[in-house]
């Protein structure tokens, strides 16, 4: 059974980084795609970014794109999400979830009911 564990949440002010992990046990990454989503009160989960544990192949929800980089180190079987020139309306629980076992490519960014395992969340508040 796939379990998956995020960290690196945070306050942080307008225009400053963060990096977000997702550290998986139970199976390795090389048969999963894993997403990262986000939800702010009030609001529906939204897709920010995946990637192939097969390929590499990612992806990005427009409001993101050029901001965070979504990356994978399989031999870690973490993956993680590096948020720069972050602002109020990223604030949110982040989680990770992870789709499969399978060969998955990437070619589009999965609604989060395509999802079979979620984490816990971390919060990201940005503020100043």
């Amino acid at each position: 059974q796939l379990q998956l564990v995020e960290s690196g949440g945070g306050l942080v002010q307008p225009g400053g980084s963060l990096r977000l992990s997702c550290a998986a046990s139970g199976s390795t990454l090389d048969y999963y795609a894993i997403g990262w989503f986000r939800q702010a009160p009030g609001k529906e989960r939204e897709g920010v970014s995946c990637i192939s544990g097969a390929d590499g192949s990612t992806k990005y929800a427009d409001s993101v794109k050029g901001r965070f980089t979504i990356s994978a180190d399989i031999a870690k079987n973490t993956v993680y999400l590096q948020m720069n020139s972050l602002k109020p309306e990223d604030t949110a629980v982040y989680y990770c979830a992870a789709q499969g076992p399978g060969y998955i490519v990437v070619v589009s960014l999965p609604g989060p009911d395509e999802y079979d395992y979620w984490g816990q969340g971390t919060q990201v508040t940005v503020s100043s």
